[in-house]
């Protein structure tokens, strides 16, 4: 974020908060720089998987995935304290009213800059991940649809920054005091993005198949597919747990006749449901920013909460 190229508001807001503004461009630089690292030390070969630095990548994607989650929450905090709470917190923001400068001119500075930051902070930080992500990609805690794994390789840790810039803007104004106005902006985008992976698999219908007992379990979903449930089918078609014949039998297909079971069933979303999902929770994340964003402003409109 160069502070030379903005003018007026948006230079002075750059100048002051310079230093958090360019805290994901280096993010995403060394990111960068130690993927490439770590996708040389795990060179592709025969025995490229057992290495140790193919295992080292592995464990670097899934704590960057898991990291890259709590990106959202570190926005809102810092929109909601240090870019908006603390002004209303010394009273500075009076003075910039009083500089030729309406209250949604003021606001609209803040979430402008923030928001670019975010935004194109997020997307380079999306290339970085998938940059050493396809290399480990489908392995223990990597698949497409792991929690960490499928937030940081698409466009959806995009969107919840952006919705994270929106409830800062809200929030700051709101609770008027720095260190609170992080937490509750903090804790709700959190809150958000967890509602959003519970309900995350129930967008789009699963694909549903059955098979013999005698069939081979592991065979009935594509390797690629993301099971969300598998279980037993009787003959008038009811649904039992995996388990409900080892419970009486101790043998998972040796089944009592009173049950009835006549398959396995299996519930799965195939690899190609990931983009769909991902630009529909996208979408629903940017409708929300929007939303919260007129809130924003229909309440710094004049000048006070």
């Amino acid at each position: 974020m160069n502070a030379l190229a903005l003018k007026g508001p948006y230079r002075a807001a750059a100048r002051l908060h310079r230093r958090a503004l360019w805290a994901l461009p280096v993010l995403a630089a060394a990111g960068l720089a130690a993927v490439i690292g770590l996708r040389a030390w795990a060179a592709p070969g025969p025995d490229a998987a057992s290495s140790s630095g193919y295992g080292f990548l592995q464990l670097s994607m899934q704590y960057a995935g898991r990291g890259l989650l709590f990106l959202p929450a570190v926005v809102a905090a810092f929109v909601a304290g240090p870019l908006i709470g603390r002004e209303w917190d010394s009273g500075t923001w009076r003075l910039a009213l009083t500089q030729s400068t309406d209250p949604k001119a003021w606001l609209g500075v803040k979430v402008l800059l923030a928001a670019a930051t975010a935004g194109l902070g997020s997307a380079a930080l999306i290339g970085v991940y998938r940059t050493g992500w396809v290399r480990v990609a489908e392995t223990h805690r990597l698949t497409w649809a792991d929690p960490g794994a499928y937030e940081a390789s698409g466009p959806v840790l995009v969107g919840y920054c952006l919705l994270a810039v929106a409830l800062g803007a809200l929030v700051g104004q709101l609770v008027r005091r720095t260190l609170p106005a992080m937490a509750v902006a903090g804790l709700s985008t959190g809150a958000v993005m967890w509602a959003a992976g519970s309900l995350r698999w129930s967008i789009l219908p699963v694909t549903t198949t059955t098979m013999p007992l005698s069939g081979n379990l592991a065979r009935q979903a594509p390797v690629s597919a993301f099971v969300t449930d598998t279980g037993l089918v009787t003959g008038s078609g009811e649904r039992l747990p995996e388990y409900a014949c080892w419970a009486r039998t101790k043998n998972l297909t040796d089944c009592p006749a009173d049950l009835n079971v006549t398959a396995w069933y299996t519930e799965f979303h195939p690899a190609s449901h990931y983009w769909p999902t991902q630009f529909i929770e996208t979408s629903i994340a940017l409708a929300l920013a929007a939303l919260t964003l007129y809130a924003a402003f229909r309440l710094v409109r004049t000048g006070r909460a």
